[in-house]
Formats: C-alpha cells, structure tokens, sequence
C-alpha cells in the first residue's frame, strides 16, 4: 500500500466539504471473485444527508462497507476526511484523506453504523442503546422517543433496563431496527451509516423515525448521514442522492439534478413516489392514533425468569426450594451423589447389555487379582524348593510342579487378556447405546415441540443440548465410567488383599474409612462447585466470541476493536482463574491421597513384617500385600476424582432429560387419513368462527373473538399496528397458536382435527425474516425434490430472479451459504416467495413478504401475485397499506379484535375508517 493520497478539490466543492469520495473503485466479497461494484465514482458531500437507492441487489449495502473497508479492493481508491475527531480520544487525527482500504483505515473517526439486520448485544436495552458511551439522560430520552421506543419499554419487566437476551431474541423485527437504530443515533460521532433502517417498520414509525430522528436530531445538527432505503417518498429531503443500478453508479445529484438529466429515472421515482415532503402535515393523522404496546413482549419476557432456571439441575431446584431455611438439608443434598441420573443413563442401555457391562468388570478384577495371587502362590513355591533344587532337579514332581504353575498363570493372563478387551467394549457399545437412544429421544422431543418452547427457550441452551451434552454423553460418560469401576474395583480389590495377607490392618481400616469419605465429600462438592464456575466463566467468554464475530462490522465501524479485546482478555482471564482453581482442588485432593495412601502402606508393612519374623506369613504374600499397599493411595486418588468427574458429567443427562419432558404437539390429529381428501384444500374457503387465540395458557389472549368468511380465490388484505395481532392469526392456520376457544374451517375441514403434519403441508406461507438454507439454489426451492426445472425457473421468473440466477455459476446448482449471506436481504426474501410458489398451494399467506424489497420490484409482485394465485385465496400481512388496495377483503386488526372488515373501496369512502387514516398516511 502507498502512502496517504491527498485529494485536489473537485468540481462539486472543496475537498473539505466531502466526507467520503470513491474514484475508480472495483469492490469484491472474496479476492479471486467477480466484483461486486464496479467502476464506482461517488462523493458523500459532508454535514448532509445523502441517500442511496435502487433495486434489490443492486449493491446499495456493499457500497456502505465498501466505504468502511470491509470488502476486497480490486482497483479504485476510497478517500475519507480524517479530519473528523476520534469519540473515544477527542483528537484530531489528521487533515489528510487517506485510502479506506490502506493500513492507514485505523484513522478513520468513528462510523455510528445501523446494519440491515440489526445486531444487538445480550445486555439490557440502555446498554444496547448507549454502547459504552457516556450516559446523557436528555439526549438518550429525545432518542428514545425518535424511535418510538418508549412504549415498547413501559411494558418490559424491568424497563429498559431489561436483558433483550440472545440476538435481542425476546424482541420483534421492528423493535430491534429500532434499537439498533437508536444506538446510531445516540452516538457522538460526526458520521452516521443506516442501512435500509424502515424495512421492519410500519409507515407510521417511519415517518416518525424520519422527521425526528434522521431530519432533527441528525441533519440539523449538522451530521454526515448515509441512508439506504426502499421508501423513495423520503427523497426530497435528501441532500444527494446516489442511484445504483447492477452493482454500479447510475448517476448521483441532487433531485433536482436528476429531474435535469435523468427524466425517465426521475419520472420513474415520481411513479412509486405515494407522498412528496409537503405532505408530512398528515402527522396529526398518525398523531389521533396512538400507538398500541405490542403484545409480543409480554409473551416473551414473562418466562424470562424461568429460562435462566432451566440449565440448573432439576433435583436440586426442587430441594433448595423446599428446604432453603434448612442449611444441613442443602448441604446434605449438594453432597448427595445423583444415583438417579446415572440410573436413568444405565438404563438406556438396556438390561441385557448392562448385566454384560457388571459381570465382565467383576470377573476381570477378579481374574487381575488372581493373576497376582498366583504369582505369590508360585514364587513361595520356587523360594520353598530352592534349598532342594540340587536334590530334585531331575525329578518329575518338581518338573510337573512347576509346569502346573506356568500353565494355570498363562491361562489366567489370557483369561484377563479377554476380558479386557471384552470389558473396553462393552464400555464403549454401552455409550454409543446409550448416546444414540438419547439423541434421538432428544431430537424427536424438540422437532414435536410446540412453537412456545422455542419463543421461551434460548436458542444457546438447545444447542448446547445437542453439542456439548451429547458431546458429554457420547464422548466423556463412557470413558469415565469406566476409569470409575476400574479404580474403585482395584481399591476394593487392594483393601481386600492387604486384610487377607494382615487381618490387623482391618482394625486401621474404619478410622482411615472415615477420613477418606469426609475428604471426597468435601473435594467432589467444592469440584462441581468449581467445574460449574468454570463453565458459567466459559460461556460468557464463548458468547463474547460469537457476538463480536457476528457483529465485526459495526464494531469497526464504531472503531471499538480495542474495547470488545479487552473485554475479551477479561472473560478469558475469568475462565483461567477458575480453572486454575479447579486444578489446585485436584492437587488438594492427591496430597491428601498419598497422605492416606502413606499410612495405609506403613500400616500394612509394619504388620506384615512382623508376621514374617514370627514366620506367619509367606515372602510372597508380603510382597503381594506390600505392592496392593503402594498403589492404595493412586487408586483413591483416580476414584475420587472420577467419581466427581461422572457427578458433573451426568448434569448432561438430567439436563437431556429435562428437555424429554417438553410436552409435544398433537401431530396424530382426530381424522384418519383416509377422511382427508388428497386434493385437499382444492378451493381455499376460510370460515374463522369466533377464534381466540393465546400463546400460552397463562396469557391473556392475543386474538379475541374473530370471525370471518373468506371464500375461495380471494385476496385478503390484514393491516394494523405493532402488536396488532396480525402475525398470531396468520400463525393460527398453522396451528402454532393455542386456539383455546372458536375454530378455523378450511373447505369443510376443521384445522384442529387434523395430523399436523397434513395441516402445514397443504398451506404455504412466506415471513417476513427470510431463512435459506446452506446448500444449492435447488435445494431451497425443492428440497423434496418434486419439481422439475422448467417450475424452478418459472418460479424464479415470476419472483424477479431469473437472471441473478442465471448469471450464477452452475445456475440451479449454484451455492446459497449459510443463513442466504452471498445474497442480499432482498433477494433472499424473493427466493423464499420462489420457494412458496413452487409449492402451488391453493392457500397462500404472506406475513409482510416485501419488507425488505424496493417498491418497483414490490408493485411488480403484487401484480404477479394477483395474476399466477388468480384461482387460489391469498392472505397478506403489510406494512405498506397501499400493497393490499387491490384486494378484495381488508381486515384491520386492533388489540386482537377485527376492527374493520370490509372491501377497501368502502372503507376509503368512509371519513371515520380507521383504514382510510392508515391509506392517507400512506399516501
């Protein structure tokens, strides 16, 4: 990389007055991959507010990390003011414009960066909003109330000081563009990025999210702010405009520059334009409606408690809870060993394998310590005829003596060769056994789930069932288990020896009996305390790690690479302590293990010796005792310290089995399948009959009531507020809602009677968060493979992306990564509505599908919508009123209750419809 390039003042102004210019610029996501902007010239003009616009794909969110130098630079050179001061120094790093993609980036001042999917912390909503900025209780409340976000936190349990959970989990798609949003605006620095900021917003929290967040509290300020948007109404107020088209520069300007020279581009805008500025006095419209709480919250928070409850043990909860007041009682019950988790694990395999698994570990020490009695039994034989050997050296009593001895030790050491081996598998069949029946009960419990379980559980808590328990299950019980039995037989096994060559040593033995019990209870409570603390120090460390990959651009462009490092140098020297902690109570325990393991050994050879000077006992049996002595103290060690290992490893199975008793969803259903037509739906005839709906049974309904008749082929429209209930019914027809009161009735059939699976493959439905697969194009359109290419690529066609496919290496084979993120946010939302009208059901919802989508593309698919469902009933959820004018029925939904219900042309033509308001604010 050269040095810094200074910039010579264009013919727009002085350099100064430019925040950021690209000349020549040539941008790709991988270094040997086809460029994904081209030839890009633009200037960001600084202290304005500049907006980029165009089609789905067409590169407007790789322009914005280009400019942060997040993408590969192939050609081209990208110029910031590094004049800008640094939020976290106050100085002023440089005069000089210096090329983004240089080392020299590191100048750069701080970007406030709102990403098209919003990315939060795991921290309450003033931290997500703050972002370890100094507090400013009047500037955080004028952006609180920018947002909108002041209902959405009355409601939260502890306000916003409220954790949000894992990727702001707990929260709807608006509310977290929201908060994300607002952490943006929040910011000091002197330039802000949004990245298509109103996708997930209806049009009233737009327009409030315009006027008094970008337009007052950014632009009058005098800030430099980038916006990608959709919503080509907010154009007259920008201050540049840079229109893209194919991963290229169209033409930037001022409006007026491009009502100049690019008529048709501008007559275009003018087209899908369904407000100009002079319209924003309509706020007194939106002003009479106050927003309602959204209803999702509750639902989701009101478990919070009991979520954080759920990874502790089962058992224990129930004793603590019980006998809290009763210190002894919890201390008994934390030392008490979880026989039943390892009976619950023990019986998974079976009876017939863990009779096996017992007999084969007893008769293998048995057989171990036989080996070594003989071997004593032989050499006092060998030490009782040697003063006889000249004698009876050719005799053949001798001779067979010694052959009988050399025969019966080599078939007790094949024997124990056996047995060994037989033993180390059984061991390892029994986990495999025991792993493969658990994760299959776990994974058949978790796909039978009812939608609840998911809504209330963290996502981290079920994939740490699945991986590192099972992991546990699969890979650390068996072994464990068996360095466990092996340990304790050969202790047993050593103890008996010792009492059978010196039965004094079994009056020694109670006291030292004692000694020991106290010190493993004592080690094995303080280790699982320890192995707990060194997981509870893990996970934050892991999580740190998985949110700041997830979120390395914002926190570039933040430039808070140093503050997420340190923090990550604190929870990994957290985790380091307790580990070693955990590591000094193992060698606190082996000292005390020698200890005792000392006195058995001076014990048994005291006793022994005086035995042998009285000539009570043989030199082979002093040997043997004398060497079980020595290896007493090893042998307690390892089965302390095993017997606390298999304690904290069996927390796995009682967590598994705590997911085992999730109770599943009816799939069976009421009606045989030889009742339902196979054809069915074929018309698409909805009958709702006073249908209430709650989430669970402990919350307050969020449909009441609804009743509707919806008759085949037509296209229904659903409007309202956040938190309206517009999703809920659209998930009543899957059944993902408890319906504890009404029915729905789909051509004959009520929904409730049928197998769930019947039910949710004969209706197609398209979300508003887009999901893809990893794997082919193919894949994502057809996974059961049932379609031929000639449907793919009429899907395809009809959902905009025929050539972005085309263009693709391997066409329908072409590669979709993890989570769709080589495509944009637009484009994957297209393949999913590909994906549903492949699957050519006669029922047809979409839950605000074109959210993420430009109004070009959006009015091309509604019209494609209208044409290719012609025959089939068509239910849309919107944002964007104007989307459903052309429907048949509209329904407009308040706090669960059908408002309005009627055709748009009549309620337009009524002043007091609530639908007309939401029209003329559209407009």
């Amino acid at each position: 990389m050269g040095p810094p390039q200074r910039l010579a003042p264009s013919a727009d102004g002085d350099a100064d007055n430019c925040c950021v210019q690209v000349i020549g610029g040539f941008f790709t996501w991988t270094p040997d991959g086809i460029p994904t902007l081209s030839n890009v010239t633009i200037r960001i003009p600084r202290g304005q507010l500049t907006m980029i616009v165009g089609q789905v794909g067409c590169g407007k969110s790789s322009l914005l990390l280009a400019t942060l130098g997040e993408m590969q630079k192939i050609a081209g050179a990208v110029f910031w003011n590094s004049s800008l001061p640094d939020s976290e120094t106050g100085e002023d790093p440089s005069p000089e414009r210096e090329p983004a993609a240089d080392v020299d980036v590191r100048r750069r001042g701080p970007v406030a960066y709102a990403s098209q999917k919003p990315w939060l912390l795991n921290a309450t909503v003033e931290e997500n909003i703050t972002f370890e900025s100094p507090f400013n209780k009047q500037r955080y409340k004028m952006v609180i109330e920018a947002c909108s976000l002041q209902p959405d936190i009355d409601i939260l349990p502890h306000g916003d000081q409220t954790q949000i959970g894992e990727r702001g989990i707990n929260l709807s798609g608006g509310q977290r563009q929201r908060i994300s949003v607002a952490r943006a605006l929040y910011q000091h620095t002197n330039v802000i990025f949004l990245d298509d900021p109103f996708s997930a917003l209806d049009i009233h929290l737009s327009d409030h999210l315009m006027q008094a967040g970008i337009l007052e509290l950014l632009r009058d300020d005098k800030r430099t702010v980038v916006l990608v948007t959709h919503k080509l109404q907010y154009l007259p107020h920008a201050d540049w405009i840079i229109a893209m088209k194919d991963g290229t520069i169209q033409r930037e300007g001022t409006l007026k520059d491009f009502q100049r020279s690019e008529c048709q581009l501008f007559e275009h805008w003018k087209t899908l334009m369904n407000r100009q500025d002079q319209e924003l006095e309509k706020e007194t419209v939106m002003e009479r409606k106050v927003p309602e709480p959204p209803q999702g919250l509750p639902r989701a928070m009101s478990s919070r408690d009991g979520l954080l409850q759920y990874e502790e043990e089962e058992e224990e909860e129930a004793a603590e809870s019980e006998e809290e007041d009763n210190l002894s009682s919890v201390l008994h019950q934390r030392a008490k060993i979880p026989w039943r988790a390892c009976a619950k694990y023990l019986s998974s395999a079976g009876i017939l394998l863990l009779s096996l698994l017992i007999f084969s570990q007893l008769l293998k020490h048995m057989v171990l310590v036989a080996i070594d009695y003989w071997l004593a039994k032989w050499t006092d034989s060998v030490l009782t005829l040697s003063p006889m050997t000249r004698n009876c050296s050719l005799s053949q009593e001798c001779s067979l003596d010694q052959t009988v001895y050399a025969m019966v030790f080599t078939v007790l050491c094949s024997l124990g060769i056996v047995l060994c081996l037989v033993t180390s598998v059984t061991v390892e069949w029994t986990g495999l056994k025991v792993a493969k029946r658990l994760h299959r009960s776990l994974l058949n419990q978790i796909i039978l789930a009812p939608m609840r379980f998911f809504e209330t559980t963290p996502l981290g808590s079920i994939l740490n069932r699945f991986s590192s328990d099972c992991n546990t299950i699969d890979q650390h019980i068996p072994s464990t288990l068996e360095c466990l039995s092996r340990s304790t037989l050969l202790c047993v096994s050593a103890v008996a020896v010792i009492s059978y060559v010196t039965p004094v040593f079994l009056v020694a033995l109670l006291p030292l009996a004692i000694v020991c019990y106290f010190i493993q209870k004592y080690f094995r409570v303080a280790s699982r305390d320890l192995q707990q603390l060194d997981d509870t120090t893990q996970l934050p460390l892991l999580s740190h790690f998985a949110e700041t990959v997830e979120g390395l651009t914002t926190i570039r462009a933040f430039r808070y690479e140093t503050r997420f490092q340190q923090k990550l140098l604190e929870y990994t020297d957290s985790n380091n302590i307790a580990s070693l902690f955990l590591t000094a109570a193992n060698r606190w325990l082996e000292v005390r293990m020698e200890y005792i393991g000392a006195c058995v050994v001076l014990i048994a050879a005291v006793t022994s010796i005086s035995n042998s000077l009285h000539r009570e006992l043989s030199a082979g049996l002093v040997g043997l005792g004398l060497t079980y002595a020595l290896m007493v103290s090893n042998y307690l060690n390892w089965m302390v310290r095993n017997l606390a290992d298999m304690e904290i490893q069996l927390g796995a199975v009682k967590r598994i089995h705590g997911l085992l008793k999730t109770e599943a969803e009816s799939y069976e259903g009421l009606l045989a399948p030889s009742l339902i037509p196979k054809n069915w739906p074929d018309q698409g005839k909805i009958q709702i009959q006073n249908l209430s709906v709650r989430y669970d049974s402990s919350l307050k309904p969020v449909l009441k009531h609804v009743n509707a008749l919806i008759s085949p082929g037509q296209k229904i429209g659903i409007c309202g507020r956040t938190g309206s209930g517009k999703s809920s019914f659209s998930l009543a027809f899957f059944r993902m809602v408890d319906m504890f009161e009404g029915r729905i009735i789909i051509d004959g059939i009520d929904i409730a009677k049928l197998p769930l699976h019947t039910l949710r493959s004969r209706l197609s439905i398209i979300l508003q968060d887009p999901v893809l697969f990893s794997g082919t194009i193919r894949f994502n359109l057809d996974p059961e493979r049932k379609c031929s290419d000639s449907t793919l690529w009429e899907a395809l066609e009809i959902a905009q992306l025929k050539l972005v496919v085309k263009a693709l290496p391997g066409g329908l084979d072409a590669i979709i990564t993890e989570g769709g993120e080589n495509f944009s946010q637009g484009q994957r939302q297209l393949f999913c509505l590909a994906r549903a009208f492949v699957r050519k059901t006669s029922i047809f919802i979409m839950d605000e599908a074109t959210a993420s989508i430009d109004m070009a593309t959006e009015n091309i698919l509604q019209k494609v919508v209208m044409t290719a469902f012609a025959d089939r009933t068509v239910v849309t959820i919107a944002h964007r009123v104007h989307t459903i004018l052309s429907a048949d029925l509209v329904i407009v939904l308040k706090r669960g209750a059908i408002l309005e219900f009627d055709k748009p042309e009549k309620l337009l033509s009524r002043k007091d419809s609530v639908f007309a308001s939401f029209v003329r604010a559209d407009k």
